[in-house]
């Protein structure tokens, strides 16, 4: 047997084609040949289930090797096997069936992944990093003779009688100047680990050190000794191919740790299984992320038949759910496929509303089992739950049940159950509903106190999505408004018929006002005269609801909200007209004392609030000392 030919190609040659279009994403080549040798093993072992192999199937371990001084890389099956003419037909023409169509296409393509895998061409990866590419093969067939396939990276191949003994396949990559880093025992170790970790078949790369027990010493204490063992890199019946029922908590928590060694225990997980009208297996966890909203990203895996394909699953996965940690094996995503086409595959948008829709039940499952065990994880799970609400009109109908509130009293309450509770209270003369709320319990307790005088409730919204979560719920609930609780003084907030009136003369007023402005000094700050309850504070600095809402959302990237965050920020001055301080300041003897009494007033609000720094807090300070 001996042969020589052509690959049928009508246009340019296509090798460096590949080479250009892949050199970007080469470790790849790998990744494909090590699977092609994991489905030929696949395929031998189903067939002797089937009863159509009669032979001993015996160690059907995939190997990878490599030969620092020849500089080759090789990886050995005990697979199906390839006659000559299997070669001729899956090497030769396969691959290249759809080659003139494929250079046209992608001839201007960016993207390695809109190429491999497209028309068959995993294999012709290795031309990657390979100047020449061997395959030693015999077929599993009775009588069949051993064939050596050779091609030098040009469109022209050699066929020959081989010697090989074994069923299996044998492809030996000589690998050229440019890609030398893989002869490297690291460099391999590290792409076999990361996209061969859960392939089905046991892989093989080299050995590896281990301690065994070696009986007792004289002291009767256990001695070790060093072997050496075969290197399995993988794992290969991950959790997510076995049946949950067969499952306990112990394994979903180690898998965990295999996959994110350094991270805290998951708060729970969903096992997912569907097989129509789609193929789809993983497990998805919560992790505790808090307020670390941008750095838990791309911890999602996904995998095709147990090979890693990406960590980039933003089209399958729900934007609000790429948080979550985990994996998602789908046949049914092209193995290889650039983001514009997964975009457009009608699989992907099956498999995103069915991830929303086990999340959602999920936690629709975890709040009535255990209510109080729900509340207690609230804190991390709720970033996921806002999100979701926010970007997802089916995931908010179905979240209205299972969304908390928490207010300043560590209570919680359902967005229903919150209605209720204070729509007696917290109605105002027009009959809106206010939620009040704060984004800092410390920093603005005076004013929830002023609140709480008035046995109105207060929850708290801290995490970073909460300023787009209030937005977002104010469209959605009839007749509420929410409005922080430090932006204006708590009887303007909730307005009233029977408010208190301003006990000043207009001239009073007047007199007031313009004695703060003098004090204070700043256009940024503007004064207003206030009828408010005497036990109120003297003044009280607030920042207008939109335009505090606008900020906060701008520093949680709110794209046209971005300008706001631009904008100098700018307060009101509450004057409480009805406060003895006020009074005091009026009967003060000459203008200088006036001030002087208004800037320590003032200072004190500032102070309340966090503003008072620097060479001002100084002062305020030097000034409280001459006073007392």
């Amino acid at each position: 047997m001996q042969e020589k030919g052509t690959i049928s190609i009508h246009t340019e040659n296509i090798f460096p084609i590949i080479k250009k279009f892949l050199y970007s994403d080469h470790e790849i080549f790998l990744r494909e040949l090590v699977s092609n040798a994991v489905d030929a093993t696949q395929k031998i072992k189903r067939l002797a289930t089937l009863g159509q192999y009669k032979g001993e199937l015996g160690d059907i371990t995939v190997e990878v090797s490599f030969d620092e001084k020849k500089k080759t890389i090789t990886i050995a099956d005990k697979g199906l096997g390839m006659t000559a003419e299997e070669i001729k037909k899956y090497i030769n023409q396969i691959a290249f069936s759809g080659a003139t169509e494929f250079v046209e296409k992608f001839k201007d393509a960016k993207d390695a992944n809109e190429i491999i895998g497209k028309f068959g061409l995993g294999f012709y990866s290795a031309f990657m990093v390979a100047k020449k590419v061997e395959i030693h093969t015999l077929s599993y067939q009775e009588g069949a003779e051993p064939a050596i396939w050779t091609c030098d990276g040009s469109t022209e191949f050699e066929i020959k009688k081989g010697k090989r003994k074994d069923r299996g396949t044998e492809v030996v990559l000589h690998i050229n100047e440019d890609s030398e880093e893989f002869l490297d025992k690291w460099k391999l170790q590290g792409i076999l680990d990361k996209y061969c970790k859960f392939l089905p078949v046991p892989i093989k790369f080299g050995t590896k050190t281990e301690s065994v027990e070696d009986g007792v010493d004289d002291k009767g204490e256990k001695k070790w000794k060093s072997v050496e063992v075969d290197n399995i890199i993988n794992t290969t019946s991950p959790i997510w191919t076995k049946s949950p029922s067969d499952l306990k908590d112990e394994d979903y928590l180690a898998f965990y740790k295999e996959l994110y060694p350094m991270s805290e225990d998951p708060l729970f997980w969903i096992h997912l299984n569907v097989d129509y009208p789609f193929n789809l297996t993983g497990v998805l966890y919560f992790p505790k992320v808090k307020n670390e909203f941008e750095l838990q990203r791309n911890k999602i895996k996904l995998f095709s038949r147990q090979v890693f394909i990406t960590d980039e699953v933003k089209d399958i996965v729900p934007e609000f759910l790429m948080l979550l940690h985990g994996v998602i094996d789908s046949p049914d995503i092209p193995l290889n496929v650039s983001r514009s086409f997964l975009q457009a595959d009608g699989n992907v948008k099956k498999i995103n509303n069915y991830i929303t829709k086990k999340v959602a039940d999920k936690l629709s499952e975890l709040y009535k089992k255990d209510r109080k065990a729900y509340e207690a994880k609230w804190n991390d799970i709720g970033l996921f739950v806002k999100y979701g609400m926010i970007s997802e009109d089916k995931f908010y109908e179905k979240g209205k049940e299972f969304t908390l509130l928490k207010n300043t009293k560590n209570e919680y309450y359902t967005l229903d159950e919150y209605t209720e509770k204070v729509k007696a209270t917290q109605k105002d003369k027009n009959e809106q509903t206010i939620f009040l709320y704060a984004t800092d319990v410390d920093k603005q307790d005076s004013f929830i106190a002023s609140a709480n005088k008035k046995d109105y409730d207060v929850l708290v919204l801290d995490s970073p999505i909460d300023s787009h979560f209030i937005q977002h719920i104010e469209t959605k609930l009839e007749k509420t408004q929410l409005k922080r609780v430090d932006a204006d003084v708590v009887e303007k907030l909730i307005q009233k018929e029977d408010s208190y009136a301003n006990l000043l003369t207009e001239d009073q007023s007047k007199q007031v006002k313009e004695l703060f402005e003098k004090a204070i000094d700043n256009k940024s700050y503007t004064v207003e005269i206030e009828g408010l309850s005497p036990e109120e504070m003297p003044v009280t600095i607030t920042m207008e609801e939109w335009m505090r809402r606008m900020k906060d959302m701008a520093q949680t990237g709110g794209g046209p909200m971005s300008f706001y965050g631009q904008m100098p920020d700018s307060y009101k001055v509450a004057v409480n007209g009805n406060h003895p301080v006020v009074d005091k300041i009026l009967k003060a003897e000459g203008e200088e004392a006036q001030l002087q009494l208004a800037k320590q007033a003032f200072d004190l609000a500032k102070l309340s609030q966090g503003l008072l720094t620097g060479k001002d807090l100084t002062a305020f300070v030097k000034r409280s000392v001459e006073l007392i």
